[in-house]
């Protein structure tokens, strides 16, 4: 679960590795959505639930302003070739079982694409680090291949959804180097995508993404020393975000964007 609030202060530049220091930085993607489950579920403390039509006249605000929600493996590749405009990143963290039941069907409406950050730790599980509740389950095996085989991107939420900043060297490992080796093993695909559980990073553990091998990290609001494209923002998006909100998140992006290019 991530959802979009302040973090805290993480390490900044003179942690992180001299190849890090040294590496060219690509300017941020223009916007990344957040969401988590789909469903009618009314009582959600943390706000991560939307009801499918609510996702649904989220997709058309989307549409009639001429933007196309895509996966974040097809927005990077776009932003490679300069082409990333009209393009709006969505993700979809934790896994949940009713990305496939409720989420895919509206997605499959409005011809969009998504990457789902699942948990190969807690296949079929639920979401018992969410201690108020309500109980979901997660996708199962069977679920995410459904998912991949339409469309979708798999990404790794590490393996039990634990904060990595908090986690000992051989957990670290283990959460991000096992779970892109399972999830390759059960898509018998690669793994590009891996998304920090809570949206938390610091200099350790992208060095650890680094050095499994991911193409891309999503965050939330990763420090100012952290960019680049293993330390992605994304903006949060709720129940409550109707066209006004939905409009002002995409001028907030635009304007982080804009900074997080400046530096």
């Amino acid at each position: 679960m991530a959802v979009d609030v302040p973090v805290p202060q993480q390490p900044t530049g003179p942690d992180l590795a001299p190849a890090e220091r040294e590496r060219p930085r690509r300017g941020p993607v223009a916007w990344v959505a957040i969401y988590h489950s789909v469903s009618d579920h009314p009582d959600d403390p943390y706000n991560v639930t939307v009801s499918p039509a609510r996702l649904d006249r989220q997709l058309a605000w989307l549409h009639g302003r001429r933007l196309r929600g895509v996966s974040m493996q097809e927005l990077l590749a776009a932003r490679a070739r300069g082409a990333e405009r009209g393009l709006v990143g969505l993700t979809f963290d934790d896994g949940y079982a009713d990305f496939v039941t409720a989420a895919l069907p509206v997605l499959s409406r409005w011809q969009c694409g998504a990457t789902v950050f699942v948990l190969p730790g807690r296949l079929g599980g639920e979401n018992d680090w969410d201690p108020l509740g309500p109980r979901k389950r997660l996708l199962d095996a069977d679920g995410i291949r459904r998912a991949a085989a339409a469309g979708i991107e798999i990404g790794s939420h590490g393996l039990t959804h634990v904060d990595l900043t908090r986690a000992t060297p051989h957990d670290l490992r283990a959460e991000v180097h096992r779970s892109r080796t399972l999830l390759a093993e059960l898509l018998d695909a690669d793994v590009q995508g891996f998304c920090y559980p809570y949206g938390l990073v610091d200099a350790r553990v992208m060095a650890a993404v680094r050095e499994a091998g991911y193409g891309y990290a999503c965050a939330v609001a990763p420090a100012p020393g952290l960019s680049g494209d293993l330390a992605l923002p994304r903006l949060h998006i709720g129940r409550a975000d109707i066209a006004v909100r939905l409009e002002l998140k995409r001028l907030r992006a635009r304007v982080r964007g804009r900074a997080l290019e400046a530096r």
